[in-house]
């Protein structure tokens, strides 16, 4: 594999394939497992009880896809929520 070809990998700009990640493995000598196995100990992220600074530094972490995908859920929630409240006015000043 060439440099560049690493580089793209190491960077996230390109998802190597099962066969790339098993050359990695192989160079680095250790088994194609090693390479997804961490130290630390997986946790369950529940962004319920955080506070929104909080929740705001988990959405930063996410790449633009992602996010533009969150901006859209926000965007149709608040959206129906500023419908819900004209309509409710409304018909609060119909009767």
């Amino acid at each position: 594999m060439d440099k560049a070809q690493y580089s793209r990998i190491e960077n996230g700009k390109t998802d190597p394939s099962v066969a790339t990640l098993e050359r990695i493995a192989n160079a680095m000598g250790v088994s194609l497992s090693d390479l997804f196995a961490s130290t630390e100990e997986l946790k369950e992220i529940n962004s319920f009880d955080k506070s929104i600074m909080e929740k705001v530094s988990l959405m930063e972490s996410l790449n633009e896809e992602e996010k533009q995908t969150i901006y859209i859920m926000l965007d149709a929630f608040i959206g129906k929520r500023k419908l819900k409240d004209a309509l409710q006015n409304v018909l609060h000043d119909v009767k």
